[in-house]
This record gives structure tokens, C-alpha cells and sequence, in this order.
């Protein structure tokens, strides 16, 4: 049988290799014979082969991992056989020689045939060619220096060639230039950018190369001498040796580089110094990094030591999520919540350890401790205000990105503890290191956290705090109230020199009266501080702080029954349409404005997560029933079409007008649909079909205090039907009798008569009350068409003087405030004259059938202004 064939019970390895042998021998003898006979197929004699070699399964394994140790002989494969016929013992060489070359030997393989392409491409004046060759060159390189090897003298000779070529190809005539076309041209000017950056960056290596050349390439080879040397063979240990050698040595970690990093005590500035110099390099592996940092945190000894890498390794967390768009992962936040908290207690326990953001500089590689310091404190080059903050905003940025009708966002919020109580020792350690910008800043992330939360929330928060060992000086009780907490945090910060810490304490303390139900405090406060002055001038953020605060403060006075100013308040936020935007609580497509991308990245940026909404749908149903209350009985008082026009709330006017017009009315489905069909009711003096309409309302029940809230709307309906019901009928009556009104409207005697006696005094209502007959007097009072025609003259005049006053106010740079004007006489004085023009308005205005005076106004003017006299009667 033919030597070049195997048989089924052929399988030991020694007679596989000698048989390799003698057929790689067999080319130098002379020429092979041919198969004896055609039926013996080589086909066969191949499945028999495989056949007969599993019984040497183990061995070739065996031999496969001892030739894997080994980078420079080839590994050999013994169950492939091949075939030769009337061969050369050339080809026969070339076939069976394999060459192993190690990765930098491919690499500068690689770069040579880059740069052949580029000698051929410049030969051409093809520069587009260049210009991409070069760039892949460059990223070569760059790979080359990643795993800390030399820059290769190819690269920095053909640089400098590039420049000669450069130099040469701008070197010629126009006319030679003329001939390149648009984008061989762009390619020339945008190589010699790149060449000119190139080259400064490797000024160094350009001037030694260019000194002289072949000592350059001396220099490189001795240095990559030592790393091609063989590696030692590692023979297998039993694993309970195995471990019991690691237990007893260093960890020692192998980088890209194939540089092994001992993590010592002695080692872990210059590790530490390693990692931060690859911080932000391109092909980093970041993760690779943290857990360097997390074993170099296991051998830290000294308090020093523990600082420099735990600010190392936060840092690293917060780096690995580099993309604005997504959120940092939930293990990597929560680990650097824990190492945050570990940061803060040693700085705290070391009072003579302090970390500064401005510190002087110092030797990073050298231990440091307070003996030896001048003044016994030594400052660490860090700032965990800027951890906490990071934290902070990668939780908010976690909250925007979840579903908030899942689970998953209420176990996320969950988590709000834990940072909550790290923000308080963050304050408590500003507190102990005095440090009074730091401590503002804390002091406003804590206040934010508790500013628009309930009771109950802020005291689960606050009981975290209480059990810490390290506590700020402000801590609450169970039993104590949280606007004591609030107060004391805003008092802190109304102290600070920062005026845009001042002005969001002053929100967020407005906001929390408002919560509460003081809308007095929480309206003189936002009137006395005149922040709808210069709001405007504000970053967005604080915009819609502001935003929130004034519809907070609606909220609040419709919660306490204050209608008029319920509807002054929120007139400005409704009227725009766009009320999720300016809250923050979704971004607004308008029908002629398109959103770049940035743009509505940025806006999505800004939202507030879920569970900081304030109920849009409950705004508008309280802002459109304050609405209704208002301008209904003002509909019935005006007897003209002029008159009409004059509205207080342009969104409901407009709803009320749609309503009118429609043909057929259906059951009420939406909010608004209840609202408008309520209107018609109080309209046609249907007070209880109003009153049911109303209530019916479902929304109502996710205002706090919901039944308090339903019987309040139900006596002010009683109350504007009656109004509702006298401006529209006293012109058919002479005298109409108190206790008939009394039944109609389900009211007391006591509480029509007030009512009546308030509308005669006020002007509203030209009639007279005769105690001693329980009736009601009208007095009618008809105008002539001049006197109407006067009337509104008198009236466009009286509006014209305050454009002008406002304009001539505007262009001497005069404020109109009472606190901006120099002297205080003169103010003075300027009121009484506003006050006494309001005045004839009111009286002009009562006498054709009702005061409006002060209606409409913005809500810095009118809701201060109408609300100036109610206060004091209301209390």
C-alpha cells in the first residue's frame, strides 16, 4: 500500500509525525510514484484517517496547548495530509513553511503598505488618496501608542516627506493649480492642516529624526528589543496550589500594553497616575479602569490614600457613561453613591485632610500627611459639591428616561433616600470645614428635594437623615412641622451672596406656603420680593421655578375660595396655550416653529420627572370654573355690545362662544364640556343644575381636601347665581323681596341681605334696600346715546393716559415700582393719583351697571391691586 496513505488502525502520533516527515523529505529524493491503482481513493483513505485518529484525541490536545506557550515555532497539524503528485520540491517549500510574525510586526507591515499607497497616490498629484491614506496612518499610530509602543521612524520619516511634497506642490504656478480640480484642491489644503498639526505634535521625534536618521531608528530598535524576547513556559499547577500562590502574592494586573500594574501600597500614586493620564484617550477601556481603581481602593492604607482614590475612582463612574441622551446604569450610580458617602466620612473623621477645588500645586506622586504641611491641613486638589451634584442630575436624568407608569420608575424613586441623605452629609461636612459656597449650593439640592413634597414624604426623608452618624445642624422630628425646616434652609440662603440662590429659595418658600394653603404669605411674598420684574432676565431653569410657583399660588387660592384671585393668578399661564411647556412637563410643537435637534434635546433635558407634575387638567379645571364664577354674572350686567367685548378671560370667552354656536349639545364628557353646560346653567339662573355639573367633575378628586373643595364651589355658585340672577332681571322688577331670593338660592336671609347690601354699595347694582319691608328698591337709571357715547370716550381717554404714563415711564428708565423711586414723596404721591383715577373708573363703571376696574391686569398689577382692600376685610 502507498506510504502517502493511512490506515483505519493507524493511530499513534509518533508514526503521524514520521510520516509527516518523510513526506516533507520526500521532494529532495526524488520524484513520487503514483497510487497503485485507481480504485484506492484518496476520499477513503481521508474518513479512515479521521476515523483512526480519535483514539489520539488527548495527546493532540496535549500537544496543542504545550505549542500555544510558544510564539515562535509553528504549530503543526497533524491529521492533515496532503496529497503531491509530479511536484518541484520548490512549490512543495513554499507550501509547507509558514512565517509567525508578532502583532507590532503587522502593524508596520500595515503602515508600510499605507504609505506605497501614498507614493504611489503623490506620484498621480492625487491628494484625495493622500489625504484618506494619511488618516488611516494616523489612526495606526495612534493604535501603536495606546499599547505603549514607540512611534515607529516609518511614520516619522514619511511625515517628513509629506512636508517636502507639501512644500513642493504649493510651490508651483497658478496655472499648475489651476489645473486641480475643486476636490483635489480642498484635499491639499486640508493635508496641509493636518501635516502642520501632525507635525507639531510630534515635534520632538521630527527634530531627533531629522538630526540624525539612523541612530533615531537605533534608538527604536533597542527599544523593542526586549519585548520580542520568548516567554517563559507556565507549567500547570494543581488548582489548590494555584490559589494558594495567589492568596500569597500582590494582584498584578496585565494592561493592553501586556505592562503588568502590582497593586501595592507603595505603587498607588504611580497607578494612579497611569489611569489618569489614559482618562478621555480614545480606546479606553473604561471599565478596565474602575476596577484598577476598585483594587488599588483595597490596598489603600493612609487616609491620604484612601481620598486621592476614591475622588480617582467616583470620577471613573461618572466617566463611563459619556452621552448626555441616556443615564448612568443603576450599579455604577448606586456604587458611587456608597463611595460618595465613604469620601465624606473620612474627610469628616480627618479634620486635618480638607478638599478644595483651588488648591496650590503639589507632587501627586509623593505621600502627604498633616505633619508634614505648614499649617497642619493638607489640601487635596478635588470637589465632592461636584460629586453630589452629578448625582443628583444623573437620578433626575434616570427618572426623565423611565416609563413612570411602571414599577420600575417607583424603585428608582425609591433610591431618593439614600441620596437625599447623602446631600445632608455633604452639609454637614461643609458646616464642619466652614466652606460657605459649597454649603449654599448643598443647602439649595436639599431644599429642592423637600421644597414641593408633602408632609409625610419629607418626614420618611428626614427619618434617613436622623439615623446617620454624620447629621447637618438642621434636622426635623417626627413630631415637628416641615415648614420649620423649609424657613431655617431658606433663611441660610437669603444670606448668601449668590443672587441666584437667593431668588430660587424665595420660590421654593413661596411654593411651599402655597402648598400649605397660605396664600397671604405666599402672595405678599412674591409681591414684596417683585421677582415678576426681572424673571425674565433669569436662566430657564429658574423660569420655570417661577412658572410653578405662580400656578402653585393659583392653586391655592381656589383651594382656599379666593375665585378672583384664583382667576388673576392663573390667567398669565393659561392664556399662552402652552402650559406643559413653561412647566416643564412636555415640549409644545407649534404650528409654524420647527425644533432643531439640538434644540429639542435640550428641551427634553429640561422636563421634570413624572411624579414633580402638577395636574394640567386640574389647572385648567380650576382656572375655567374661577372663570366661569367671574365672568358670568359680568355678562349679565352689560347692556352693550361694547360693552361685550371687554372680557377678563379670553380662553373662556372662547369656549363660551363655540358652545353657543353649537346646534346640537350632547352629555358633557370632558372637563370642559361640564364647565361650558354649567355656564349656560348659572346663565338661565339654573343654579343647581350648575352646582351638579360642577361636582360631577372627576378631577376633583385628585386636589387635596376634595370634599372641603366641592362644598366651597357649591356655595360660591349659590352665591354668583344670585348676582347672576339680579343683573339680569332688575331691570323687570321695581321691588323684589329678600326672603324670596332667600329660598330660591337655598341661602340664608342673613347672607342675601349682606350680598345685595355689598352690590349697592359697590355700585353694581342702581337700587336700595328697605330693611324695615325685607324688599329690595331698583332704581333705574337710563342713559341717554350721548351720554353712552361719552361714557366710552371718557373711558378710551382714561386708557390712553396710562399707555402714555407706561411709555413715557419706559423711555425715562422709570420704574413704576414703589420701591425703585428715589424719592419717597413722590411715589407717594404718584399712588394717590393711581388710586384716585381707579376710583372715578370704578364710580364711571358702577353707574352704568358694575365696577371692572382693575379687571384683566397682569398679575403683578391687578391681582396686587384688587387684592389690597380684600385682604384686610378677608381677615
Amino acid at each position: 500500500m502507498s506510504r502517502f496513505f493511512r490506515t483505519a488502525g493507524d493511530s499513534d502520533s509518533d508514526s503521524s509525525s514520521s510520516d509527516e516527515e518523510e513526506l516533507m523529505s520526500s521532494d529532495d529524493e526524488g520524484p513520487t510514484p503514483k497510487p497503485a491503482a485507481p480504485s484506492e481513493k484518496p476520499a477513503l483513505s481521508r474518513f479512515l484517517k479521521n476515523a483512526g485518529d480519535s483514539s489520539s484525541s488527548d495527546e493532540d490536545s496535549s500537544d496543542e496547548e504545550s505549542d500555544s506557550s510558544g510564539n515562535e515555532a509553528p504549530k503543526k497539524r497533524p491529521g492533515r495530509r496532503i496529497l503531491h503528485g509530479d511536484t518541484s520540491g520548490d512549490d512543495s517549500d513554499e507550501d509547507v513553511k509558514r512565517v509567525v510574525k508578532s502583532a507590532r510586526d503587522k502593524r508596520l507591515d500595515e503602515m508600510e503598505a499605507t504609505g506605497k499607497v501614498m507614493d504611489n497616490a503623490l506620484k498621480i498629484n492625487d491628494w484625495v488618496a493622500i489625504s484618506n491614506e494619511f488618516d488611516k496612518l494616523a489612526r495606526m499610530v495612534q493604535r501603536q501608542q495606546n499599547v505603549s509602543e514607540p512611534v515607529p521612524p516609518f511614520f516619522i520619516r514619511t511625515l517628513a516627506s509629506l512636508e517636502g511634497s507639501l512644500t513642493a506642490a504649493v510651490a508651483k504656478d497658478k496655472e499648475s493649480k489651476k489645473k486641480m480640480n475643486a476636490s483635489n484642491a480642498r484635499a491639499l489644503t486640508a493635508m496641509k492642516q493636518k501635516v502642520k498639526k501632525t507635525s507639531k505634535e510630534y515635534e520632538r521625534e521630527l527634530k531627533r529624526f531629522q538630526e540624525d536618521p539612523e541612530a533615531f531608528e537605533k534608538e527604536y530598535q533597542a527599544t523593542v528589543a526586549p519585548e520580542i524576547t520568548p516567554t517563559p513556559v507556565r507549567t500547570r499547577k494543581p488548582k489548590r496550589d494555584l490559589d494558594k500562590d495567589e492568596e500569597d502574592d500582590d494582584f498584578t494586573t496585565v494592561t493592553k500594553g501586556g505592562k503588568g500594574i502590582t497593586f501595592s501600597a507603595e505603587n498607588i500614586f504611580k497607578n494612579l497616575q497611569v489611569v489618569q493620564e489614559n482618562r478621555g484617550k480614545k480606546n479606553t477601556d473604561r471599565m478596565e479602569q474602575i476596577r484598577i481603581l476598585e483594587k488599588l481602593l483595597q490596598v489603600a492604607e493612609t487616609p491620604y490614600q484612601h481620598i486621592r482614590v476614591l475622588l480617582a475612582l467616583i470620577a471613573a463612574r461618572f466617566d463611563y457613561n459619556s452621552s448626555v441622551a441616556t443615564h448612568m446604569p443603576f450599579d455604577l450610580w448606586l456604587a458611587a453613591q456608597k463611595e460618595v458617602d465613604q469620601l465624606i466620612a473620612i474627610a469628616a473623621k480627618e479634620r486635618g485632610f480638607s478638599i478644595q477645588e483651588t488648591v496650590e500645586d503639589y507632587d501627586e506622586l509623593a505621600e502627604r500627611s498633616p505633619q508634614t504641611e505648614k499649617d497642619g491641613v493638607v489640601r487635596v486638589r478635588g470637589s465632592v459639591m461636584s460629586f453630589v451634584d452629578r448625582l443628583d442630575d444623573e437620578f433626575t436624568k434616570s427618572l426623565q428616561n423611565i416609563d413612570p407608569h411602571g414599577t420600575e420608575y417607583v424603585d428608582r424613586l425609591g433610591d431618593e433616600k439614600v441620596l437625599y441623605s447623602t446631600i445632608c452629609r455633604a452639609q454637614a461636612l461643609y458646616e464642619i470645614a466652614k466652606q460657605e459656597d459649597p454649603l449654599g449650593r448643598v443647602i439649595m439640592r436639599r431644599l429642592e428635594h423637600i421644597y414641593s413634597k408633602p408632609d409625610p414624604v419629607v418626614l420618611a426623608l428626614e427619618a434617613s437623615v436622623a439615623s446617620s452618624d454624620l447629621k447637618p445642624s438642621v434636622v426635623i422630628s417626627s413630631d415637628s412641622k416641615t415648614s420649620l425646616l423649609i424657613h431655617s434652609l431658606c433663611i441660610h440662603l437669603y444670606k448668601s451672596g449668590n443672587s441666584l440662590l437667593r431668588t430660587r429659595a424665595m420660590l421654593c418658600h413661596i411654593y411651599h406656603f402655597a402648598l400649605h394653603n397660605d396664600f397671604h404669605t405666599a402672595r405678599d411674598m412674591l409681591l414684596m420680593s417683585h421677582l415678576q420684574e426681572s424673571i425674565h432676565n433669569a436662566d430657564v431653569a429658574t423660569q420655570i421655578l417661577y412658572n410653578r410657583t405662580v400656578v402653585q399660588l393659583g392653586l391655592s387660592a381656589f383651594r382656599c375660595g379666593l375665585i378672583k384671585e384664583a382667576q388673576a393668578t392663573l390667567q398669565d399661564i393659561v392664556a399662552t396655550q402652552r402650559v406643559k411647556e413653561l412647566l416643564a412637563q412636555g415640549v409644545h410643537q407649534q404650528r409654524y416653529q420647527v425644533l432643531s435637534p439640538e434644540q429639542e434635546k435640550a428641551e427634553r433635558q429640561r422636563q421634570l420627572p413624572f411624579h414633580m407634575h402638577i395636574n394640567t387638567e386640574l389647572l385648567e379645571a380650576a382656572f375655567l370654573v374661577s372663570s366661569m364664577l367671574v365672568e358670568i354674572p359680568l355678562l349679565a350686567s352689560i347692556d352693550s355690545e361694547e360693552q361685550r367685548r371687554k372680557v377678563i378671560s379670553k380662553p373662556f370667552r372662547r369656549l363660551l362662544d363655540f358652545a353657543d354656536r353649537q346646534v346640537f349639545t350632547g352629555p358633557p364628557e370632558s372637563t370642559r364640556d361640564h364647565i361650558m353646560q354649567a355656564s349656560k346653567a348659572l346663565q338661565n339662573g339654573e343654579w343647581e343644575k350648575c352646582r351638579d355639573l360642577i361636582q360631577s367633575i372627576k378631577i376633583w378628586s385628585l386636589m387635596p381636601e376634595c370634599t372641603a373643595v366641592k362644598e366651597m364651589l357649591a356655595k360660591r355658585i349659590q352665591e354668583e347665581g344670585l348676582r347672576t340672577y339680579l343683573f339680569t332681571y332688575a331691570p323687570h322688577y321695581n321691588t323684589l323681596a329678600l326672603a324670596l331670593l332667600a329660598r330660591t338660592f337655598s341661602l340664608p336671609l342673613r347672607a342675601v341681605t349682606s350680598l345685595v347690601s355689598k352690590m349697592i354699595w359697590s355700585e353694581e347694582l342702581a337700587a336700595s334696600l328697605d330693611q324695615a319691608a325685607g324688599v329690595v328698591v331698583f332704581n333705574r337709571v337710563e342713559f341717554t346715546r350721548t351720554q353712552q357715547l361719552a361714557q366710552t370716550l371718557a373711558d378710551k381717554v382714561n386708557a390712553l393716559v396710562e399707555q402714555n404714563e407706561k411709555a413715557l415711564d419706559q423711555k425715562l428708565g422709570i420704574s413704576s415700582s414703589w420701591n425703585d423711586r428715589g424719592d419717597g414723596g413722590k411715589g407717594d404721591k404718584r399712588g394717590e393719583q393711581t388710586q384716585e383715577r381707579s376710583r372715578r373708573g370704578d364710580r364711571r363703571g358702577g353707574a352704568r351697571g358694575g365696577a371692572r376696574g382693575g379687571r384683566g391686569a397682569r398679575f403683578a398689577q391687578g391681582l396686587g391691586s384688587q387684592m389690597a382692600g380684600n385682604t384686610q376685610r378677608n381677615r
